[in-house]
């Protein structure tokens, strides 16, 4: 099966853009698989938390590369102990490479899912959980566009189920090796 080789995926995104599903379908098509979502390292700090927006404090950031860092190790150990590790998150601008250098497990792919702003604002219409505060989906999507890294395997899902989203991760999975 292609894509069944031991790795740590990194699956990034604007939010509304499918991370969680497709990662969760992802590692649900695997052998040995753990799905690793980074905000649950946001989540865990209770007093204090310090959130990310368009002019982020420094407090922000620090506690977004904390984040960054939880999950590199937690995907590390997952790997280390045998699992692919399917890391998910909204992994942005220069952050993303910053992921990729806190991630130590060979071979690391990163999988960037882009679907239009206009699919991600019905999206969003259409959840139970509101996404987009100071954020603009227009914002948000200039930042992935313009300011991210070109790295890995970036799609265009707009007109995808995530079952083909994650049919087409697996059949161009060596596309997504970035290390």
């Amino acid at each position: 099966m292609v894509g069944a080789e031991r790795a740590v995926v990194l699956v990034t995104g604007i939010q509304a853009a499918g991370k969680s599903t497709v990662a969760q379908a992802l590692a649900e098509r695997l052998p040995r698989s753990a799905h690793v979502r980074g905000d649950v390292y946001r989540r865990m700090v209770v007093g204090g938390r310090a959130e990310m927006g368009p002019e982020p404090s420094g407090e922000a950031v620090r506690q977004l590369r904390l984040r960054h860092d939880l999950a590199a190790a937690t995907a590390d150990a997952y790997f280390g102990a045998g699992f692919t590790a399917v890391v998910q998150d909204v992994v942005l601008g220069e952050y993303l490479p910053y992921l990729v250098d806190r991630i130590r497990s060979r071979p690391l792919l990163v999988v960037v899912l882009a679907p239009t702003p206009s699919v991600i604002a019905d999206r969003e219409a259409g959840r139970g959980k509101r996404a987009y505060d100071e954020w603009t989906v227009h914002a948000l999507d200039r930042v992935l566009r313009e300011e991210t890294p070109r790295l890995g395997l970036w799609l265009d899902t707009s007109a995808q189920t995530p079952e083909q989203t994650v049919a087409e991760v697996l059949d161009r999975w060596s596309e997504a090796v970035v290390a």
